[in-house]
């Protein structure tokens, strides 16, 4: 056998990395792996509190179908309320001085 016979293909070197039963967080922020409970219809991200909701492929092989409306809605508000508060206290940072 040469070396080159040795080698795998992209896609056989690709097959040995796949996770099975995890899905990957879709906000682009965190992008971390999640793994639900076999049969789950919904998800969350223990990292940003993202809720997704499930579907299974087959048993071992959960996909998103999208975000929770009210959890992404909730996070969204508390995130904009924040940075609101921030640029408030700049705001009179610079009108005090």
């Amino acid at each position: 056998m040469s070396a080159d016979e040795k080698k795998l293909s992209a896609a056989e070197s690709l097959r040995k990395t796949r996770t099975y039963g995890k899905v990957r967080c879709h906000n682009p922020s965190c992008m971390g792996r999640i793994q639900p409970e076999p049969g789950a219809d919904r998800v969350k991200c223990p990292t940003c509190g993202m809720e997704y909701r499930l579907y299974w492929v087959n048993p071992r092989l959960p996909r998103i179908r999208g975000p929770v409306w009210d959890v992404a809605r909730k996070i969204r508000e508390q995130k904009l309320a924040e940075l609101e508060s921030q640029m408030s206290k700049k705001s009179t940072k610079k009108g005090g001085k």
